[in-house]
């Protein structure tokens, strides 16, 4: 079915290689690589992260297991400035499904990948000033994904006792 449908694509012009219309999927190409933390403690990855900034705010990323052109999406994760999620999600909504990225970026890994050494600094000193928070989509292991999400976190996340909201 899905041959069928890619090749009326193809026969109708609608997919053109020398044309490019503009998408929601332009522009990822921050490229990083860092591991996850899953919800029942085990360490994955390393994820490969490609992102894009969606507002002055907020940075978006497709994860992937790898850089093959046909690796499955398994989950999404969202940089966002540590003064909107803080201001803005309870204690216990931190503590469960964010993480912050000052924290994660301290380890040392996490890699800003495909760029020059001070332009990947500059990436990474911006993402340690937010919180992040996952969706993971696809189960380890599955065929398909199955309906449940889950949130893993980075292996550097420790649980807060008080939200401190940067000046």
């Amino acid at each position: 079915m899905l041959t069928l449908l890619a090749a009326a694509f193809v026969a109708t012009g609608v997919v053109r290689a020398q044309e490019h219309a503009k998408s929601p999927a332009d522009g990822y190409n921050i490229h990083v690589l860092a591991p996850h933390r899953h919800e029942d403690g085990s360490v994955h990855g390393p994820y490969h992260h490609y992102c894009k900034a969606i507002t002055p705010e907020v940075m978006q990323c497709m994860i992937f297991m790898s850089t093959d052109p046909n690796a499955e999406l398994v989950e999404i994760e969202y940089f966002i400035d540590k003064k909107l999620v803080r201001s803005n999600v309870t204690l216990a909504q931190w503590n469960r499904h964010y993480h912050d990225h000052t924290k994660e970026i301290a380890t040392g890994s996490v890699q800003v990948l495909d760029l020059p050494p001070q332009k990947a600094k500059e990436i990474a000193a911006a993402a340690a000033e937010t919180d992040g928070i996952i969706f993971h989509l696809w189960p380890q292991g599955a065929k398909v994904p199955n309906g449940e999400v889950s949130f893993p976190t980075a292996i550097s996340h420790q649980p807060v006792q008080t939200l401190v909201i940067p000046d």
